[in-house]
Parts: structure tokens; sequence; C-alpha cells
């Protein structure tokens, strides 16, 4: 009987966890100020077509789709993760001058069309199809396989 108690309490307490664990709908105005900022400035005009917000380690991560399939990626501090614009070039002053520099001059016929961090790197995958990666000061590391 006592092990019965114990697999229904354990039971409950998994089904709990993952069930708060679950990537929620939400409006864009529940989302951190300094992400709807962010959308506003450079994305003026665009409709946003979702919000969802999920569990990431301690904190939440929201992710912002627009009608025109420009995807953005929010920690819980409303600090930017990635812009994947999908064919069309990242707006001007999302990636840092360093980097648009960079490409314009080793890649004058390609533009940065997803930028974003990972980890303690940034990416900046590129039209042509390249993915570059930069170090926290966004200097030049190397190509990403």
């Amino acid at each position: 009987m006592k092990k019965m108690l114990f697999l229904a309490v354990v039971s409950v307490m998994l089904c709990t966890v993952a069930c708060s664990r679950a990537e929620q709908v939400i409006a864009f105005e529940q989302m951190p100020a300094a992400s709807q900022t962010f959308v506003k400035n450079y994305f003026p005009g665009e409709q946003v077509s979702y919000v969802t917000k999920d569990r990431e380690g301690l904190g939440w991560e929201y992710e912002v789709k627009l009608a025109n399939g420009t995807s953005l990626d929010f920690d819980d501090e409303g600090e930017l993760i990635s812009v994947d614009c999908k064919s069309t070039a990242v707006p001007d002053g999302i990636v840092p001058t360093q980097v648009t520099s960079y490409v314009g001059e080793k890649f004058p016929n390609a533009f940065i069309t997803e930028w974003g961090r990972d980890g303690r790197r940034w990416k900046a995958e590129l039209s042509n199809g390249l993915e570059l990666i930069f170090d926290k000061s966004y200097n030049f590391v190397g190509l990403d396989d």
C-alpha cells in the first residue's frame, strides 16, 4: 500500500512538472517591455502572428512569430537571443556594426538573414548559406560546419 501511495504521489509530481514546462501562447503585451519595444522599433508595421512563452532553465524564453515569417527569441529580461528573417536581411541596427562591416568586406554579395547568441558566442547566417561565428566582443572566430 505504501508503494502504491508513493508511486501515485511521484506520478502527480511528475505530471505537474511536465505540465508547468509546457509552451504557452500569450498576448504580445504579456512579454517583457524591452522585447515589445524591440519588435516595435525594428519591425514597425509588421503584424505579430503569435507569441509563445516557454520555461528555459530557471527563466522564461519568448518566441515571437511575425506574419512575414520572421522569428525572434527573447530571454525573460527582454534581451534578444536570436532573430531569423528567413530569406530577407536582418534590419539595420540589430547586428553590431563590427559584424556588418566584416560581412560587407568579406562577403560583399551576401547579407545576414539570421543573428543570435549561441552560449558565449554569436552566430550570423548569411544569404549564401555560410554560418559565421563571433566571440562575445564580435570578433570573427570561424565558420560553423
